[in-house]
């Protein structure tokens, strides 16, 4: 079988999309796949560097690979391909859509506002909210141009910085707690990762850097782990998930945990967060990549 590895874009992740391919290629079976990289550097150029291929795995993050585009091209050329479909996908990009849905759902997220000019701006609902809030692209990825912000002031300018990236940016209720990882498989809860950032939130350097934030598995009482267990699989189910997606979660110092995303593409570099979980359960990267392309074929 010829496996394509999609990697590169045109998003601000491309630099983070081109480390997660790499990795593959290190580490995918090239006695078991005939593997070439692909790189994309345009919309235009998907549909003539993926003729022959018989499987495209998705290294891509950020538009036009997380937001169902490029899902969407390859479905229309008849190219199966790696991870959530085309809907989802875009459901999970658009954080006000994915927020909505787990709100109608009654899955646990924080407040949030959505604005598309900086005349939307509602300082009365951010004032019910409280400072700090974030600010951020809301189909954007990676903490690139988010900003916690702590007073009024600062507020319209995280806005115009993050519309620099996004026709919309969110603004959310700031949630102190421990943040933790859910990377959900076909339904499976693998092991949940702590992630503790050095600085005062989970940043760009913090994910990617090799001296960046540490993470590593926890084991939650009982009771938090269920309750964790059902949000992080609920979410899966409601976002309509397939193969693989990281739900990322904030838990207070109350033991409420809070939904903060899903990633459909998640990082798959080499201090990337579902790579090792899965070595937690004891599933190496080249297996890891194996049960991508086994099960997003039988998807």
């Amino acid at each position: 079988m010829k496996v394509g590895v999609l990697m590169g874009g045109i998003s601000s992740e491309r630099e983070v999309s081109l480390s997660s391919g790499n990795s593959i290629m290190q580490h995918i079976n090239k006695e078991k796949y005939e593997v070439t990289p692909i790189i994309i550097d345009s919309k235009e150029d998907v549909i003539e560097k993926v003729k022959g291929i018989d499987f495209a795995l998705l290294a891509l993050h950020g538009k036009f690979g997380e937001d169902g585009s490029v899902q969407a091209v390859l479905e229309t050329l008849g190219i199966p391909y790696s991870g959530c479909d085309t809907l989802s996908s875009a459901l999970c990009m658009d954080k006000d859509l994915s927020k909505s849905i787990l709100k109608a759902k009654g899955i646990r997220t924080a407040k949030w506002l959505n604005v598309s000019s900086v005349d939307e701006i509602d300082y009365e609902a951010i004032e019910d909210m409280g400072y700090p809030v974030f600010i951020k692209p809301t189909n954007g990825g990676s903490s690139v141009a988010t900003f916690k912000v702590t007073k009024k002031e600062d507020v319209e300018h995280a806005v115009v910085e993050g519309l620099k990236w996004d026709r919309e940016v969110m603004i959310e209720e700031f949630i102190k707690g421990d943040e933790i990882t859910c990377p959900v498989f076909n339904h499976e809860l693998f092991p949940i990762l702590a992630i503790k950032a050095k600085t005062d939130f989970y940043d760009y350097e913090q994910k990617y850097s090799a001296n960046g934030a540490e993470h590593y598995p926890i084991e939650l009482e009982e009771g938090l782990y269920n309750e964790v267990k059902k949000m992080a699989l609920d979410t899966y189910k409601a976002l309509k998930c397939s193969v693989y997606t990281r739900i990322d979660m904030i838990i207070t110092e109350d033991k409420v945990p809070y939904i903060l995303e899903a990633n459909t593409l998640p990082g798959m570099t080499a201090t990337s967060l579902f790579p090792q979980s899965a070595g937690e359960k004891g599933i190496d990267y080249s297996s890891f990549i194996d049960m991508i392309i086994e099960y997003s074929l039988k998807k």
